[in-house]
Formats: structure tokens, sequence, C-alpha cells
């Protein structure tokens, strides 16, 4: 299948969503496990939360210049870890603040094929899942999922770049919805600055790839957005609010 839209790409378009309070510059050392990475902070080692469940070998890896926030009541970790630069600005792997960012583009409306909407739910229930909103538009409902595409093949997004079955089971049941007779939505956060695309990673997960054509097929909305972390004001703005999908 072809793009889903096409258009000239342009960098003029930002709209900043959140200020990211208290962030300071770190240097990865190596992630330790699935949720944690050391860092080097103020010349110091450290441990750093990672909320993304993703491989994220392009970002993660020895040495790169990265983005955290102090945890005031820390436990095991004295950090987050919520970007990682990505030439002059930041790639944003940090999930929560992905989606935060994303309600605060619904909210202001900067994301024109949802005017008009508003989050009546978060983790709402959908059969045997939970997807991450459930949003009133006008007078019908839309269930939406997010997903984090932190991976990067030229001007592409991609997602995922690990099997997920968790992934496969939310496409499964918007897919079921939809075509029951009503609304899904799957939104691809390309979290990363100079993307102009977005496109499954086939290699990543080709079960994935393929529920996402049927999915397309029977109705569900295959949208992404772009955005990234700008750490000279330390703000996190929306780049393209429709971003191009080629499935």
């Amino acid at each position: 299948m072809g793009s889903q839209r096409s258009k000239t790409y342009n960098r003029n378009m930002r709209k900043p969503l959140l200020k990211i309070d208290n962030a300071a510059k770190c240097t990865i050392v190596k992630r330790l496990n699935k949720f944690v990475a050391e860092v080097i902070v103020k010349g110091k080692k450290a441990k750093a939360y990672v909320n993304n469940t993703g491989r994220l070998i392009e970002y993660l890896g020895e040495g790169k210049p990265a983005f955290c926030i102090t945890i005031q009541n820390p436990k095991k970790t004295s950090y987050r870890l919520f970007a990682v630069k990505d030439g002059n600005l930041g790639a944003i792997i940090d999930t929560q603040l992905q989606m935060r960012a994303f309600e605060r583009a619904v909210e202001f409306g900067f994301i024109p094929w949802l005017r008009g909407c508003r989050i009546i739910r978060r983790n709402a229930r959908l059969g045997e899942s939970l997807v991450d909103y459930l949003l009133g538009c006008n007078s019908k409902s839309l269930y939406l999922e997010i997903k984090s595409a932190v991976l990067r093949e030229g001007h592409y997004a991609m997602y995922p770049d690990c099997p997920s079955l968790r992934g496969r089971r939310h496409v499964s049941e918007l897919t079921t919805h939809v075509r029951k007779g009503g609304n899904g939505a799957i939104v691809f956060i390309a979290a990363m600055p100079k993307v102009r695309a977005f496109r499954p990673y086939r290699s990543g997960d080709p079960r994935m790839h393929e529920l996402l054509l049927k999915a397309h097929e029977a109705g569900v909305a295959i949208k992404s957005v772009s955005m990234y972390y700008d750490p000279k004001d330390s703000q996190v703005y929306l780049n393209d609010p429709d971003l191009t999908v080629a499935l």
C-alpha cells in the first residue's frame, strides 16, 4: 500500500506543548536492564529510569548525550531518562512524556483530524484489553491507542523495533471493534526530529505489519504525529500533526 498522505515537509509548523522543568544533561554509559540505564550526570555515575521497553539500540548506546529529570523521591533510581540527543535536538524516548504531549496537542486543537474531540477516559476497556484513550468526538466515541515510534531509517520513523504481543492485541481489538461498527484509531508518535513519514518496521515484527494492514482495510484510522525535545528552551514541540503514513 502507498502513503496515506503526501505533502511537503515544513519545519516551521512546530507548536510548543510542554516545558520540561529541571532537565539536566547526561551521558549514557549503558542500559542495565529493560527499565534502568547507567548515566553520568554532573561528572558522577547514577541510575536512570527508562520507561520505554523497546530496544532503542540507536539511542541507548555508550557515550550518547542525553537528557534526564531528577526524581524527587528516589527509590531505585535518581533520574528519569527522557530524551537522547539527535543532532541539535532530542528524540523523546519517554513514552509517558510522549502521551502527555499528545494530550496537550488534543487539548489545544493542534491536531486537525481530532479537532472537536476531548479525552473522556484514559486506559479504556475494549474487549480483553485496555487501550490508551476513549475520546468523545462530537456525538461519536473513538477508541485510540498510542504507539511510540522511536526507530529511524533515513527520514522514516518506525515501530516496532522488536516483537510486541501487547501491541498486536491492541491492533486486533481495535480492528474487531471497527468491524462491528465502532470507531478506532492508532497513532504512532514519531518522537524524533527531521522525520518526514512513518512506516511499520517489518523486520521488527512481521505479524504487526500484517495486522496493521488488516486494521487499515477494516477502517481503523492509522495516523502519526511527530514531536521532539529542544534543549535550548527545554520545550517539547509538536512538529507535524498529521505525518505521512506509509503502510
